[in-house]
């Protein structure tokens, strides 16, 4: 099952995303099987507001462990978090 998820920041995080951004990458890159693709979400002023990832998980339980466990999560950087499934279909 594919999930797409996308998380926002909490207000005024730009500088904390910036200091867990090396941490998070290499843990992204520890699921690169999962991965279907993931980016930050960019505001109108060209910086970072928050991410979507599209993963691959057979279970939501493996897909909440695994955001649970992303250093962003870990840090308190999200305001919100939504959990959708997705149909890749190109």
């Amino acid at each position: 099952m594919s999930y797409f998820i996308t998380c926002i920041d909490k207000p005024n995080s730009l500088t904390k995303r910036l200091s867990i951004r090396e941490r998070h990458i290499n843990y992204l890159t520890t699921f690169k099987s999962k991965l279907v693709t993931a980016g930050p979400l960019i505001g109108k002023d060209g910086k970072p507001y928050g991410s979507l990832l599209i993963l691959d998980f057979k279970v939501l339980s493996e897909l909440q462990d695994f955001l649970e466990n992303d250093p962003y999560s870990l840090e308190g950087l999200f305001k919100e978090v939504i959990i959708r499934e997705f149909k890749k279909v190109f």
